[in-house]
């Protein structure tokens, strides 16, 4: 199995640190609003790869954390008027109802940056006990860049540049830095932030440490695969390599994985340009297994482009799959157990199953893995009917339903209720309201219950949403 190692910036043979076992940590989102669909892609694709880890017999100890404390959430929590724990802990909770809605498969641990403050106040200590950070004179303590060789591996950057280039959170204190380069490990409180106590200050961790912390209590000092998006390259991971190997004293992860960007018709999302699509707003219109077989179906690592033409064009595809599977299973079910007399047909889909798993071993070619699939799917539609043997009908079904699991693709066809007819229905309940039908608005509001719709009355008028 071949891995693109950002480090190396090749394709590896990917070689375990522990015999048919993966350690894998994955940057997380920070929960102070719902995930976006740029959120959605390294969940789908990592939890893919993890996927198909587990297919070739792997035992995966897949960690992902939440980022529970930053300035966006205490800004949400400030116009709010709550504490930051009250956003963080809703926005957890909506992130895990979106990704069970497109099938990310729960993390073996989500630790949450809020309850290992121990375990990064015990890095710090031994950061700067090593002289790889040092505290200014306000109880900041920053990461001592120079006293690493190796920074800038990852990103490929020369510390030299870096000196004028380095993007981070201001803090007051930042004139005390040795280099500009330096990062910051610890930081003071400001008024009205939430705080821990340290022996530099009362305050919180810089975001950088968290996640090297959770990743050794939960993965160990050394891990096989760390991923995220491409946009964490630098200076996220780099930091993380910094302190994590300056504080162990190993390599801290074999490979780095990271997806390519995703793109709203062909510019960048952002709120300003009215191009900003949270997954909820998606699972308004289309299925969230429509998302899930869009995102897989280009390679992890190339530019992905949003459209609603993209996203039609993606639901045609996942329906071909999904009613191709329909019709083998009712054909499954009148097939006679006779002898096998569709030799050669089920000797090419062998071959394209053995296609199927060539893409994925190729650094988990999604993209040729979907077409592999297509042509099963072909196959089974112009070789079988009525007729079929039950053990030909058996196989094409399992196999197509097989390799869809492996992409966290549910082959069962659900029947979808559009926009469209929800705001009917809620239309009809209305009515029905007023003319004090109420055993028919409460039937209706059943009905749209049953299909995974809840109604929310409020002031502004019905509020509805898939569940």
């Amino acid at each position: 199995m071949k891995v693109f190692n950002t480090l190396s910036r090749q394709k590896e043979e990917f070689v375990p640190l522990e015999p048919l076992k993966v350690k894998m940590y994955v940057c997380g989102p920070t929960v102070y609003n719902y995930i976006h669909i740029g959120n959605a892609r390294p969940m789908i694709v990592f939890d893919t790869v993890r996927r198909y880890f587990e297919y070739k017999g792997y035992e995966v100890n897949f960690v992902s954390n939440f980022t529970d404390v930053d300035d966006k959430i205490i800004k949400k929590a400030i116009e709010e008027g709550v504490d930051a724990d009250t956003i963080s802990k809703r926005y957890i909770e909506e992130c895990k109802k979106d990704m069970e809605a497109m099938n990310v498969k729960p993390a073996t641990k989500n630790p949450l940056a809020t309850e290992e403050i121990c375990g990064m106040l015990d890095m710090i200590k031994d950061l700067i006990a090593s002289g790889h950070a040092y505290q200014a004179t306000d109880g900041t303590v920053y990461f001592r860049t120079k006293s690493f060789d190796g920074y800038g591996k990852l990103s490929h950057k020369n510390l030299e540049d870096l000196q004028s280039g380095y993007r981070e959170i201001k803090v007051t204190g930042e004139s005390e830095k040795e280099e500009s380069s330096d990062f910051v490990l610890w930081k003071p409180k400001k008024e009205g932030e939430p705080f821990w106590e340290s022996p530099w200050s009362e305050g919180r961790p810089g975001w950088h440490i968290e996640c090297s912390v959770m990743s050794k209590k939960y993965l160990g000092d050394q891990i096989d695969i760390h991923a995220g998006g491409e946009d964490l390259i630098f200076p996220h991971h780099e930091n993380e390599i910094a302190q994590s190997e300056a504080a162990n004293g190993k390599e801290f992860a074999r490979y780095w994985m990271h997806n390519a960007f995703l793109n709203i018709d062909n510019k960048k999302m952002s709120k300003s340009v009215g191009n900003f699509f949270t997954v909820r707003d998606i699972s308004e219109k289309y299925d969230l297994q429509v998302l899930r077989f869009f995102m897989l179906s280009s390679h992890y690592r190339s530019p992905l482009n949003f459209s609603e033409e993209l996203m039609e064009s993606s639901k045609n595809g996942l329906d071909r799959i999904l009613t191709a599977v329909d019709k083998l299973k009712d054909l499954e079910a009148g097939a006679k157990t006779v002898a096998l007399s569709e030799q050669e047909d089920k000797k090419f889909a062998m071959e394209l199953a053995a296609k199927y798993e060539a893409a994925m071993d190729d650094d988990f070619n999604t993209a040729d893995a979907i077409s592999a699939i297509f042509e099963l799917v072909k196959l089974s539609n112009s070789t079988t009917d009525g007729n079929s043997s039950k053990e030909y009908v058996s196989f094409l079904k399992e196999t197509i339903d097989k390799f869809c699991g492996v992409l966290g693709i549910i082959t069962e066809k659900r029947e979808e209720i559009l926009a469209q007819e929800i705001e009917a229905m809620i239309e009809g309940r209305q009515q029905a309201r007023k003319d004090k039908n109420f055993a028919l608005a409460d039937e209706i509001r059943g009905k749209l219950l049953d299909q995974g719709i809840v109604l929310e009355d409020t002031r502004e008028g019905v509020k509805w949403k898939r569940i």
